[in-house]
């Protein structure tokens, strides 16, 4: 199978794209947590989170090109109709033409993004994750594009940096703070707290972590 020839590649008709790997599983995080959800998770990334706990999707000269096609025809062989486009970072691609043949089953799409590039795609819900050390901040146009704010905290600075995000987000954007899975402990009682006095927001937990799924 064809793999990324550098880091830096880019399909811009979005044909074929650099598959890690794809997965039926239970979604665990934000809004939709407890849903059965196909995931296709892109390599390459190139936003850097200290934390992350994937960090070997970000070379995508690693994963194999798979067709767009052959990537929804997977997914369509589970019997739920959501879709989720993660990553690495999978706004690094063009996604309409993955959109459009997911959409051709039948497919809720959605898409767990950074924000460090401009949405592609015809995509049917947006959770948008902002990190906030490193050099990859959100562009401005997928703030109002945003179905669901999901801010990772990891220290109590985040608060401030969850805050500032909000502020640029819509009035109907739902408002997630999820402790950083190693932090968890540590910043859980913050969290709660936070929330009981801004109830604004609400909390997410990696509850696939919990149920030991995928």
């Amino acid at each position: 199978m064809e793999r990324l020839a550098d880091q830096k590649f880019t399909n811009k008709k979005g044909a074929a794209l650099p598959l890690m790997e794809s997965f039926y599983t239970i979604q665990g995080e934000g809004f939709h947590q407890g849903k059965a959800a196909y995931f296709i998770r892109l390599g390459g990334c190139d936003v850097g989170c200290v934390w992350c706990d994937v960090k070997e999707s970000w070379d995508a000269r690693q994963f194999p090109l798979i067709s767009v096609e052959e990537i929804a025809t997977m997914a369509a062989a589970h019997p739920a109709r959501i879709a989720v486009i993660t990553g690495g970072e999978p706004l690094m691609y063009d996604l309409n033409a993955l959109c459009r043949a997911l959409h051709a089953y039948d497919f809720t799409v959605h898409i767990e993004t950074s924000g460090a590039y401009p949405l592609s795609g015809d995509i049917d819900w947006v959770c948008l994750s902002p990190k906030r050390f490193n050099n990859k901040k959100p562009v401005s146009s997928i703030y109002a594009k945003a179905h669901e704010l999901k801010v990772v905290i990891a220290h109590q600075g985040d608060f401030k940096w969850a805050e500032q995000n909000a502020e640029k987000v819509a009035p109907a954007c739902k408002l997630y703070l999820q402790p950083e899975w190693e932090a968890s402990e540590k910043m859980l009682p913050s969290i709660i707290d936070y929330v009981k006095t801004h109830p604004q927001w609400s909390i997410s937990l990696q509850t696939h972590k919990y149920m030991d799924v995928p």
